[in-house]
C-alpha cells in the first residue's frame, strides 16, 4: 500500500511539474515552487516595499504623538517596525507559508492601541519621554499576549475552523471601510511633508495600475 501511494505521489509530482504553472491554477502565473524571473522580482518586491512603507510610517505617525513621544522617537518606532517587517518577512518567506507577502503593521491594533494610550495612567507625568517610554511598555505588553493567543489558536487549529465561516465578501469590505476611515488621518500628514508624500503617492498610483501592462 505505501510503495502504490509513493509511486501516486511521484506520478502526480511529475504531472505537474510538466505543465505550465497557468494551465496548473487559472489565472496564477507563478506558485511558490516557481519563481519569477529576477528582474521581475526585484520589481515586484519594490512594489511590496512602496505599498507596505506607507503602513509603516502612517501608524506611528497617529499613535507617537498620542503617546507623548517627538520626531526623534517616531523616527526610532518607524525604524523598529522597518527592521521588524523585513525579519519577519524572511523568515515567512523561507520558513512559513511562503506567500508573496511583506508582513508590516496591521490597522487592527489601531483602536486597541488607542484605548490604551487614553486610559494609561502614564499619560499623568509631566515628562513626555517618561510618558513615551511607559506607554509603550504596555503596549508592547498587550502585544505579547495578543500575540500568544494568536499561536495557540494557530496550534490547536481552531483559526482553521473559524476561517470557514469567512469568505472575500465580508472580508474585502472591512478592508475597505478600515481603509476609507483612516483617510482623515492620513492625509494631513502628507501636508506636513511633501517631499515623501506626494512622491509616494505618485509611486503607488502608478505600480498599482501600471503594473499589469507591464512585461517582461
Amino acid at each position: 500500500m505505501s510503495s502504490g501511494g509513493g509511486e501516486s505521489g511521484a506520478k502526480k509530482a511529475e504531472e505537474l511539474h510538466a505543465h505550465p504553472v497557468m494551465e496548473q491554477l487559472k489565472n496564477v502565473q507563478y506558485c511558490v515552487n516557481s519563481p519569477p524571473p529576477l528582474s521581475e522580482a526585484l520589481f515586484l518586491g519594490f512594489q511590496h516595499y512602496i505599498l507596505s512603507l506607507g503602513n509603516i510610517v502612517l501608524i506611528p505617525s497617529i499613535l507617537v504623538p498620542q503617546m507623548g513621544g517627538g520626531n526623534d522617537e517616531k523616527a526610532k518606532v518607524v525604524q523598529t517596525m522597518l527592521f521588524i517587517s523585513g525579519v519577519n518577512t524572511l523568515l515567512q518567506s523561507l520558513f512559513g507559508t511562503r506567500l508573496p507577502l511583506v508582513i508590516g503593521g496591521s490597522y487592527a491594533y489601531l483602536i486597541p492601541i488607542t484605548s490604551i494610550i487614553q486610559a494609561n495612567r502614564s499619560s499623568v507625568l509631566q515628562d513626555p519621554e517618561l510618558s513615551f517610554m511607559h506607554t509603550m511598555r504596555g503596549i508592547q505588553g498587550a502585544l505579547i499576549v495578543t500575540s500568544g493567543f494568536q499561536i495557540i489558536m494557530g496550534f490547536l487549529g481552531l483559526w482553521r475552523n473559524l476561517v470557514r465561516l469567512l469568505s472575500p465578501l465580508s472580508v474585502t469590505p472591512l478592508v475597505t471601510l478600515t481603509g476609507l476611515g483612516l483617510y482623515h488621518l492620513g492625509f494631513p500628514l502628507i501636508a506636513e511633508c511633501i517631499e515623501v508624500g506626494i512622491p509616494q503617492l505618485i509611486f503607488m498610483v502608478v505600480i498599482t495600475q501600471a503594473s499589469n501592462a507591464i512585461h517582461f
